[in-house]
């Protein structure tokens, strides 16, 4: 028995949106339980959108398969459900991408730059000792929290509670100040 004797248009389009909408509940039920079925990398093509990702990809196979039936069923020629079908799969898989290229873009280490401090302002923790004779602390605000440094100054002495300017970073956990009014 030759199983490709009986297969139609509609075959393909069903067997399509079947196997995309599988690969999609499969998923969907690991990112529910914590796993994570996404293989855009293992093609080692970096599109930076991720278009070829399982899930763009079975976002197309789905929405083809689905476009594609519809027309068929509504007695469109073969190449205008075959067409409608391609842009709804096209359509659905550059969504898919950008979608999760915005979710990646939500993702962050954590780890604060005190680069960033530079040219901020600061408050004297404890008092700065002038002239670079010793090192005091500062708070500065850095990424929506609070963080203690080390301080040195090369001009007058710094009192607890003054504001300063952060000029330069001396060393990784250093930074030099001055007086705001200066």
């Amino acid at each position: 028995m030759d199983i490709f004797q009986d297969w139609t248009i509609a075959s393909t389009y069903v067997l399509c949106s079947a196997v995309g909408g599988v690969i999609l509940t499969l998923q969907l039920v690991l990112m529910m339980f914590g796993g994570d079925a996404d293989f855009d990398g293992d093609l080692e093509i970096d599109d930076g959108m991720g278009l070829l990702s399982v899930r763009s990809v079975a976002s197309f196979l789905t929405f083809f398969g689905l476009v594609g039936l519809w027309g068929h069923q509504n007695d469109w020629t073969p190449a205008m459900s075959a067409g409608a079908g391609l842009v709804a799969g096209m359509a659905m898989m550059v969504l898919v991408a950008w979608v999760m290229l915005q979710y990646r873009k939500l993702d962050s280490s954590g780890t604060v730059d005190p680069s960033g401090a530079i040219g901020g302002t600061a408050v004297v923790y404890l008092t700065v000792p002038a002239e670079g004779a010793g090192r005091g602390k500062i708070t500065v605000s850095l990424q929506g929290r609070t963080h203690e440094f080390q301080a040195t100054t090369t001009g007058p002495t710094l009192p607890t509670g003054a504001e300063v300017r952060v000029l330069r970073r001396v060393s990784s956990d250093t930074f030099e100040v001055s007086a705001l009014d200066s």
